[in-house]
Order: C-alpha cells, then sequence, then structure tokens
C-alpha cells in the first residue's frame, strides 16, 4: 500500500468521503452533555450570563494592543465545564474569524484504564464523520480533511471515529465557534502521547499539507482557515484524581499561590510573544517527564496538543513566508477565582469539584 502514487490515494478517499456523505447516520454526537451546551437555548443562556457577569473581561481585545480588524490565526483555549471556564472560552474563540477551522485537541482516552499504558501514541488521530452535531445544527466536517490526511505519511496517523465518539477536548470548541460563525466547518486532529521530536517531524509533515490544501483553494490563514489548540492548564491538588497526586507546592492558599506562580512562568517563557521552537521545547520540558514522555511533569492535560499545533502553526508560516504569528495571553483563570456561571437550571452542570484540593487551571492564548 506505501507504493500507491498519492494521487490516487486522494482519489480513493474522496471517492469513500463522498460515499459515506449519503449516510444519515454518520454524525458525530455529544460525549459531555453535563458540562458543554447540546442546544441553542443553553448556548444562548450560557453566553447571556458570561456577558452578565465577566462584562468588560470578555472583551476580545482585552490585553491586546492590536486594532478591532486584527483576527487570531492560531489561539490556545480550555476545554473544562463551561459553568468554570466560559469566559475563557469566550475571550479565544470570539476572534477567530475563519470558515475551516482545525481543532487540535487532547487525547484523554489514548491509555488503557486496564494496564495504565498507552493504546496509542506517537500519531495523530484523524475521524471519518461527516458531520457533529452540535447546539445550532450539525456542522460539516471539512473536505479538507481528507486532502489533508492523504499529504501525510501513513505512519504518522491513524483514523478512529471510536476514540473521537469518547473524547470532550474538541467537542468542547465547537458550540463557542459555531455561537459565532454558524457556517463553520472543522478537521478535528487528537494529539496522543508522543516525545517532542516525534512531534515535530509530524507537525512540519501536517503543516506542509495544509499549506498545499490552502494553495490548492487560495486560503489564507487567519482569514479562511484557523488552528485551534485545546488545553486546560495544571490540574492540581491530592483530591478527585483518580487516586492520583496532583499535589507539588500544597494545598493550602500558600500553595495555590506557589502553583499560580508557577503557571505563569510556563506561559510567559513558552506561550507568548513570537511562536519560537525553542520555547515550544521549553514547554515540554517544563509539562512532560524527562525520564518517560507518557507521565507528567507539570500537569498540563495539552502537554502534547499545545506543541503539535505551536509547530505546525511554526512550520506552516514557513512556508507561506509571512511574519511569524505572536501570542498575546489573553487571560489566566482557574477554576476556583471566580463565581462560577449558574448552568443548573438550563440542565447543565460541573463534572468535577472545584476547590483548594482540586482545581483546574486555564490559559487563553491568541496568536496573530
Amino acid at each position: 500500500m506505501r507504493f500507491i502514487n498519492k494521487s490516487i490515494i486522494l482519489f480513493l478517499l474522496l471517492a469513500f468521503a463522498k460515499n459515506s456523505s449519503a449516510q444519515e447516520g454518520n454524525i458525530r454526537t455529544h460525549v459531555d452533555t453535563v458540562g458543554f451546551a447540546q442546544y441553542n437555548w443553553q448556548m444562548d443562556s450560557v453566553v447571556a450570563r458570561i456577558n452578565k457577569m465577566f462584562g468588560t473581561k470578555i472583551n476580545p481585545n482585552r490585553n491586546l494592543n492590536v486594532s478591532q480588524e486584527s483576527i487570531f490565526k492560531t489561539v490556545i483555549s480550555p476545554h473544562d465545564d463551561y459553568a468554570y471556564a466560559g469566559y475563557m472560552y469566550m475571550l479565544a474563540l470570539s476572534k477567530i474569524k475563519a470558515k475551516t477551522i482545525i481543532i487540535i485537541g487532547v487525547a484523554h482516552k489514548a491509555k488503557s484504564k486496564i494496564t495504565n499504558k498507552p493504546i496509542i501514541e506517537n500519531k495523530i488521530i484523524f475521524e471519518n464523520f461527516n458531520y457533529w452535531k452540535e447546539p445550532y445544527g450539525k456542522i460539516k466536517v471539512s473536505d479538507l480533511r481528507q486532502q489533508i490526511m492523504a499529504g501525510l505519511p501513513q505512519n504518522y496517523y491513524v483514523v478512529s471515529d471510536s476514540l473521537h465518539k469518547l473524547e470532550h477536548s474538541i467537542e468542547a470548541e465547537v458550540p463557542f465557534l459555531q455561537y459565532f460563525n454558524k457556517n463553520i466547518e472543522i478537521i478535528p486532529i487528537q494529539v496522543p502521547y508522543m516525545p517532542y521530536d516525534t512531534a515535530n517531524v509530524i507537525a512540519k509533515s501536517l503543516a506542509k499539507s495544509i499549506y498545499n490544501a490552502m494553495n490548492t483553494f487560495k486560503l489564507q490563514w487567519g482569514k479562511d482557515i484557523a488552528i485551534v489548540i485545546s488545553s486546560d492548564a495544571v490540574h492540581y491538588g491530592d483530591e478527585d484524581w483518580g487516586g492520583k497526586n496532583c499535589d507539588v507546592f500544597g494545598v493550602d492558599t500558600a500553595g495555590y499561590r506557589k502553583a499560580i506562580e508557577h503557571e505563569h512562568e510556563i506561559i510567559n517563557e513558552c506561550l507568548t510573544g513570537k511562536i519560537d521552537l525553542l520555547k515550544i521545547k521549553k514547554f515540554t520540558e517544563y509539562t512532560v517527564s524527562k525520564e518517560n514522555y507518557v507521565d507528567y511533569k507539570w500537569t498540563w492535560c495539552g502537554r502534547y496538543s499545545i506543541p503539535m499545533g505551536l509547530l505546525t502553526s511554526f512550520y506552516l508560516c514557513k512556508l507561506l513566508n509571512t511574519e511569524m504569528p505572536s501570542g498575546k495571553l489573553l487571560d489566566y483563570s482557574t477554576s476556583i477565582d471566580h463565581t462560577q456561571i449558574t448552568v443548573k437550571d438550563i440542565g447543565m452542570g460541573v463534572t468535577a469539584p472545584a476547590k483548594l484540593r482540586h482545581w483546574v487551571g486555564y490559559v487563553a492564548v491568541g496568536y496573530y
């Protein structure tokens, strides 16, 4: 199979996609109907309550010395419950103006609960759905997905609907993206366990494939196509983490302050300013164990999705021969530093506690 001409592979993939589009059941449905909105009236209520509670905090230009016309090419956005992180989604995603959005998410289910070992690693994960079911109607998965896949070496990716059916990190982003643009199309990609060097190689190839697709259809980065990286920041505390202890500095208020200081150190040194290979690698060194790349050093669930998204953005920029995007911190928050958005009355809720002994950090960074 590896010796078949790539144009033939592309033809077969497109033919399969066309045939599949006739199947009414080929729609990816919601996995989390508690933390995220599944109906338009829920989403309308969530956004209205965010606007009421946070006011100018959700101004997309907060902390940005850019004009109203500026749009993000790449963003980092959280994927926790809307009750906790709702306004952070607004900050990150309201300045995405592209129709086609590549969403690079976490593969939380890439490790077996039985063996505690990866069931998939060192490959990015695509899916084969035609549509995703969302609050304002189904969203089309872009036809560019097939061209991008066809441009990658076959040993760089797998296609798994079953893994995408179980994963919440990508579906978290879509209702907000759809709220701001009802005509979006998406390309979902999960990133499981992989060392930095592997991510670097795959990202370089992914960027080249995206670049070729953009050239074919005369697309502009930011205007027509954008990258959304899904990642919560630190998962901290010594309770309700599935038997794991995510406590480094202590679980009192002093420990909380030290953890927040460490969070901002990571953000300032790795995620803001112009995208840079040394910064991306440093992020991996902050978050991934040196001894075993499967293990955390500091518990950001996006320890693989962030490097993949930023490396892809870096190499795409090089291919486009444009100025490297610069990242601005839009805001940082945690699940315990502000009042939750009330969602119980609209049939939603929270999927985990929020307290000093169990909290999550959220970061929103926009690259323009």
